[in-house]
């Protein structure tokens, strides 16, 4: 209700359960998905790593409910692009929604620290990767590998990005400007072979740039 009062957003679909979730995302196309993690028939999971399968993935925002759901790190890898707390303000809610249909990922600079702060502390779920590659597929390199494509000043903001900061933030620690923040995490980006920041994130941990016992940043308001 509160997404359809929304002048600039239209629902054009919903989904009692996981498995009808996939098949309307496949027929209707939708810009962003916003998906729970606890349903029936197929979990939001494994929803969350069908429905972002594939060439031009639709994006999703898990909806999750913070101090229960422990499943948010399996999220990350599936392939979510953000996510929604229930117990968010309205407006932020739907603010989340357009951010991550603008192209962006994670919302806001607070919700991201405390779910890496919670999540990636932890071992990573028993859970198969967001993209499967094929028998006759070379093996994907690790983190570390990965990391020796890029230079030392990409390292420092891939750094600053996996502490949870965002551009303006990264742009006053480093004393840069940000458009050459967001021209930095575009090449990075590119180089890893990353989808959006939350896969900047999770390489950033997995790496270990950023160690997985180091808390948030302080949120700077």
């Amino acid at each position: 209700m509160v997404i359809t009062e929304a002048e600039d957003l239209e629902v054009v679909g919903e989904a009692g359960n996981g498995a009808e979730a996939v098949r309307l995302a496949e027929e209707l196309r939708p810009d962003v998905v916003v998906m729970d993690i606890r349903m029936p028939v197929l979990d939001g999971i494994e929803a969350t790593r069908r429905v972002t399968a594939g060439p031009s993935p639709t994006r999703v925002v898990v909806l999750t409910t913070f101090d229960e759901d422990e499943n948010v790190y399996a999220a990350l890898h599936a392939g979510a692009s953000g996510f929604l707390v229930k117990d968010m303000a309205l407006d932020d809610i739907l603010d989340a929604i357009r951010v991550v249909a603008a192209g962006e990922a994670l919302l806001s600079p607070s919700v991201t620290r405390r779910l890496i702060a919670e999540f990636t502390a932890r071992p990573a779920p028993a859970v198969a990767p967001a993209s499967v590659p094929s028998p006759s597929s070379s093996p994907s390199p690790s983190g570390a590998d990965r990391l020796a494509a890029i230079t030392e000043r990409e390292r420092e903001i891939l750094t600053l990005v996996g502490r949870g900061l965002a551009n303006p933030e990264i742009a006053t620690e480093l004393v840069l400007s940000p458009a050459t923040v967001k021209t930095y995490i575009t090449r990075l980006l590119t180089k890893l072979a990353a989808r959006d920041r939350v896969q900047l994130v999770i390489l950033a941990y997995e790496s270990g740039l950023v160690p997985l016992t180091a808390g948030p940043s302080p949120d700077r308001r």
